[in-house]
């Protein structure tokens, strides 16, 4: 079995581990976020609506505890986005001419670099959890150990497929683009669309017709709606809105996510094998 990807791997993850600033600002930021957005909404939301009433029997969540999700999905959302920045660089300075030169296959390129960006996705959603868990976010409450720990595991294949999807739309991009500034420019211009127009601050029933249409096709709306199943349960009760899942929800959302991430893997395969390195 070839194994040539895990050189791509491993200087990928040394570069970010050794970069301090980037290492310092990709793990603090989306802490910072939870902790000044997500304290400063959920205490405005707690004084604005004391006296809505939950459901009986149906667990209630706080503000903070809600878009702990959104924030996971932010933080993903920015760094799988902007990862295709690193292989632009290497094409701008010569490197990837040298990996393309080299016996290692093209593909061998993509899965690297992918499976990087997925460890710092991991990396980070670790943190803002346990970060979270200290602010009082109550994911996994009144979960046994075993549920506990089958939903770390739902968790876990929500964060790859949705990491992965993102990696290789970001590679589509960093290879077709040839200027730093437009790529940062196109992944800006993708980026806040994508985090606004989902259900990661607010629910979806709230947003405007033409904004909730585009919810429906947003891959971070489905991520979410995965991340709240496995760390709050299948129904629970926030600010005035009551949110069921069942199995047939995770699935659509699993299925979709899936065939992101299929569908981008082909394009970004199909992008870089055609790409020309000089």
């Amino acid at each position: 079995m070839r194994t040539e990807f895990l050189t791509i791997y491993w200087r990928d993850m040394k570069k970010f581990f050794r970069i301090k600033a980037m290492l310092f600002t990709s793990l603090v930021q989306p802490a910072l976020w939870l902790a000044i957005y997500g304290l400063s909404m959920s205490t405005n939301l707690d004084l604005i609506t004391p006296g809505i009433p939950g459901q009986l029997g149906v667990a209630s969540v706080n503000y903070l505890t809600f878009m702990a999700a959104g924030v996971i999905s932010m933080t993903i959302l920015f760094t799988c986005l902007y990862s295709g920045i690193s292989l632009q660089f290497d094409k701008y300075y010569g490197l990837m001419k040298e990996m393309v030169a080299s016996p290692l296959p093209r593909s061998h390129i993509l899965i690297g670099i992918s499976l990087s960006g997925v460890t710092k996705s991991l990396i980070q959603a670790v943190i803002i959890i346990v970060f979270g868990l200290v602010l009082g976010v109550r994911f996994f409450e009144g979960f046994t150990v075993w549920s506990t720990l089958l939903s770390l595991l739902g968790v876990l294949v929500f964060i790859v497929l949705f990491a992965m999807g993102l990696l290789f739309l970001s590679v589509v991009i960093s290879m077709r683009i040839e200027s730093h500034e437009g790529l940062q420019g196109i992944i800006t211009l993708l980026s806040l669309p994508l985090f606004f127009a989902s259900n990661a601050l607010y629910p979806i029933d709230s947003l405007p017709l033409a904004i909730k249409a585009i919810s429906y096709v947003n891959p971070l709306s489905y991520f979410i709606n995965g991340l709240r199943y496995f760390s709050l349960g299948s129904n629970f009760y926030s600010f005035g809105t009551y949110y069921t899942y069942s199995a047939y929800d995770m699935l659509l959302s699993l299925t979709f996510l899936l065939g992101f991430a299929i569908v981008m893997y082909l394009l970004a395969l199909r992008t870089i094998k055609k790409a020309k390195i000089v």
